[in-house]
């Protein structure tokens, strides 16, 4: 099954401009020297964490934006956790600060199944409405699950459903020419060999000399016990995929995951768990390459949880408080567990 190419109506149409830092980040870095922060905000416990150290820093929250971006593309509901844009907005409205989507149209189902097909668009929310650009690039196909590699060019969906994203997102509003921005993500050192050879700071994709935009990583050398902290002192009530003992909060399915994640995805949504099987038949291609996906759930132990937390993160409405007393916040069973992600 392919899924058909739809047109936008936005708001407002923007040429994608590709461009590349022309100029090095300054030598003594300032947090405090910027005129919007751009937070990349994944509802996972590290972008949280980027979200509440700028609040500990004094940063005004006028000058704080939230991006999430929907990798599932407002679509329907095939990789990622169903609740987590609905937890981010909560979020963002928990904490009085601006929050915006970003997407690739149809999402990772769309661009998996593209055959002689052009990469969909891009699209954003922005303070003045919806920006789209791209959708005219040559038509080629892909038919793949991303493959479990540190390389962007195979391992797909980082690139293209939220580097690409975000970076499209930044390019083509004019509001960000003039000023200084600074872009923040929440990659941990601790968490792989790659990501311990990130810099801190530098500057960011999208800069140019009329756009000045940095990137920094605040919590890069943190420990995985600061960010745990940071939450319980704000009294953060984490991403409830947590609490289901996931130590990570990327793709519900994402392609790092380990045959105990595996099961556990298998248990709470074995009907799209055999779609993602069925798929990889087709394709004749797995995701982990040597092994099925049922080939490492059978080998795996799905962790226990509680049926009420698991209906909240398989719902697209999260109704919980995002901020509870600090006295009630319990750490999630997922904390300090051995968890797959990027490499």
């Amino acid at each position: 099954m392919d899924i058909p190419y739809k047109s936008c109506q936005p708001v407002q149409q923007l040429l994608f401009e590709d461009s590349a830092p022309d100029a090095p980040i300054a030598t003594s870095f300032d947090p405090h020297s910027y005129d919007r922060y751009v937070v990349m905000f994944s509802g996972g416990k590290d972008s949280a964490a980027c979200v509440l150290h700028l609040l500990d820093l004094g940063i005004d929250r006028t000058r704080i934006e939230l991006w999430h971006h929907d990798v599932d593309g407002r679509s329907e509901s095939f990789m990622d956790w169903p609740v987590t844009e609905s937890y981010c907005r909560r979020f963002a409205e928990a904490f009085g600060l601006a929050y915006f989507v970003s997407w690739r149209e149809g999402g990772f189902l769309r661009e998996m199944l593209r055959e002689d097909q052009a990469t969909a668009p891009i699209l954003a929310e922005t303070p003045d409405g919806i920006v789209t650009a791209g959708g005219a690039g040559p038509c080629n196909t892909r038919r793949k699950y991303p493959q479990v590699t540190a390389a962007l060019s195979q391992r797909w969906c980082s690139a293209s459903l939220k580097v690409d994203v975000g970076a499209s997102a930044m390019r083509n509003q004019p509001r960000f020419l003039g000023i200084r921005t600074l872009v923040v993500t929440g990659e941990r050192a601790s968490e792989s060999a790659a990501r311990s050879k990130y810099l801190e700071t530098e500057p960011d994709r999208c800069h140019t000399q009329s756009r000045h935009v940095d990137h920094w990583r605040p919590v890069l050398q943190w420990q995985e016990s600061q960010v745990w902290d940071i939450l319980k002192r704000f009294g953060v009530r984490p991403h409830p995929a947590y609490y289901l003992g996931f130590n990570r909060v990327s793709c519900m399915h994402c392609i790092f995951a380990d045959k105990n994640q595996r099961a556990t995805e298998r248990k709470l949504m074995p009907i799209r768990f055999d779609r993602i099987a069925r798929y990889e038949d087709e394709f004749g291609l797995t995701i982990h390459r040597t092994k099925s996906v049922h080939q490492l759930a059978d080998e795996g132990v799905a962790y226990e949880y509680d049926g009420e937390v698991a209906s909240v993160a398989l719902s697209s409405d999260y109704n919980e408080p995002i901020l509870i007393p600090q006295e009630t916040w319990q750490l999630p069973a997922g904390a300090y567990r051995q968890g797959a992600g990027p490499q």
